[in-house]
């Protein structure tokens, strides 16, 4: 039980983060914290610089400067490997590209990376996974057998499936239309419910922002807004 007295344990916490690429600066000191359990819209327009700010939140880029700690994990003295080490069954991530083997059946999308982690149960826990975001039906489908839509789910059940504390998903409606977009976003909501993971969302659509329990956002590189729905 959490009283007053005591606040939710930080899941992210990011001070004064900078990001240059030669002389662009990208980012322009970042200062943010987000408590466990919380969904979180980093909203801002194309090049505002928020999937450069998930790409070092989640391990997938380091900053320029600045101090990252993620899951309790200072990500400062990492180098790749390490921001490698610092990713596995603690983040997941879901991108708008899918990037799903296209050799590989949905379930084995789901369960090798399960498998190479160590998982001893990877292809029953990766079936239970894909039955909860309603592909229990397709599992022996490969990526081209499956829409847009399918395919994300696919990649949903891939981040879920090791049971990280954070999913982040960049734009994850990016590739798909409307009424699969719902569908998806839906979906997203409630695998973090039901494993009151911390969920991180990177988009431009101020109607998916809203439905977070918190925004921030983005423009030119620094958090102009921080404000809850």
């Amino acid at each position: 039980m959490h009283g007053s007295s005591s606040p939710l344990p930080i899941a992210v916490e990011a001070r004064n983060v900078t990001l240059s690429l030669g002389t662009t600066e990208i980012l322009k000191g970042i200062d943010l914290s987000i408590a466990q359990g919380e969904s979180l819209a980093i909203l801002g327009p194309s090049g505002s610089g928020k999937s450069s700010l998930m790409a070092i939140l989640s391990g997938l880029e380091r900053a320029s400067g600045g101090e990252v700690r993620v899951a309790g994990i200072d990500y400062g003295p990492l180098d790749e490997d390490g921001l490698a080490w610092a990713r596995r069954g603690r983040v997941g991530i879901v991108l708008q590209s899918f990037h799903l083997l296209p050799t590989m059946t949905a379930l084995e999308n789901v369960a090798v990376p399960l498998e190479i982690a160590g998982l001893a149960d990877a292809f029953a826990r990766a079936a239970a996974e894909l039955e909860a975001v309603g592909l229990g039906h397709r599992l022996d489908h490969y990526p081209a057998q499956l829409s847009g839509g399918e395919q994300q789910r696919v990649a949903i059940a891939r981040a879920v499936a090791p049971g990280p504390d954070i999913i982040f998903a960049d734009e994850p409606t990016g590739n798909l239309d409307g009424g699969t977009s719902g569908t998806i976003v839906d979906l997203l909501f409630a695998r973090h419910a039901a494993n009151r993971t911390t969920l991180v969302i990177i988009t431009h659509d101020p109607a998916l922002a809203e439905r977070c329990d918190r925004i921030i956002e983005i423009r030119d590189g620094r958090i102009v807004a921080d404000r809850r729905p």
